[in-house]
């Protein structure tokens, strides 16, 4: 019985990462995500309930658009992948158990999917646009009071050190949103900055220590392999620092949820 569970949370990733796809297009762009017809970008054609079946859809039409046969870029799919064995991971860190119904597992379980989920189109907004939206920075304030609320509650936990992250999440985005803006490089060391905390809230010191750790170890190697290959195109004798863009949040991001799942069946 569990099997068909876990085979239904899977599929249910699988549909997440659909959305997720369609989030990271339409958010920068200031488009309606839950109500709005899903369409391909190149012919504007709607898609029918046959297009939109996370990853048969995409194997069944060969990876093109069934109306203008655009091809439609893999990413897509391994996204929808990706997302599904996620969500199984973490049913299977929450020992998710259809003959146990532990309701206080289960609430932890789905504010944990809620929370991996913002991380995966914060992160794909990021790596597309290199920009953390403000409007998914406000509803990770909102969950995370929701969850430093249940945890208080229900569990009678200690949570004065996370009222400070909060505290300075909701700071840094009226700093962003009025007089500190024009300071702080187009609001971007802003959004790395609340993600941090938001990160913080959610995966307790450990975690969040070695996500920081981990994502400066990836810079510093996405930086030098920038570097050698400046130098082999020989464009330029020194790199422009300044000049280039890299998508801190998506890094960020990316070892969170990597951290999380590795950290937490290792119970370290």
């Amino acid at each position: 019985m569990n099997i068909i569970i876990y085979g239904l949370i899977f599929i249910i990733g699988t549909l997440f990462g659909s959305f997720f796809t369609l989030a990271v297009y339409r958010i920068p762009l200031g488009e309606d995500i839950l109500y709005k017809h899903s369409f391909c970008p190149n012919c504007k054609a709607k898609l029918t309930f046959t297009d939109l079946i996370p990853v048969v859809s995409y194997i069944a039409l060969g990876g093109k658009c069934s109306h203008c046969g655009e091809k439609i870029r893999i990413r897509y799919l391994l996204l929808e992948v990706l997302s599904g064995v996620v969500f199984l991971l973490v049913a299977l860190l929450f020992d998710v158990n259809v003959m146990i119904v532990n309701t206080k597992m289960v609430i932890y379980f789905l504010f944990y999917i809620l929370y991996i989920s913002s991380l995966f189109i914060i992160a794909g907004i990021d790596k597309e646009n290199i920009t953390i939206q403000r409007s998914l920075l406000v509803f990770a304030l909102i969950l995370s009071l929701c969850y430093m609320t249940y945890v208080y509650i229900l569990n009678n936990s200690v949570i004065y050190t996370y009222i400070i992250y909060l505290v300075c999440m909701i700071l840094l985005l009226i700093a962003d949103a009025f007089s500190l803006k024009k300071y702080l490089q187009k609001s971007y060391t802003v959004g790395i900055l609340a993600l941090s905390l938001y990160i913080m809230i959610f995966s307790g010191p450990t975690v969040s220590y070695l996500t920081i750790i981990l994502t400066l170890i990836i810079i510093g190697i996405r930086m030098i392999i920038i570097d050698i290959k400046e130098r082999k195109k020989k464009k330029i004798t020194t790199i422009a620092r300044d000049d280039i863009k890299m998508p801190i949040g998506f890094y960020l991001c990316v070892s969170n949820i990597l951290l999380i799942l590795i950290c937490n069946f290792l119970n370290v």
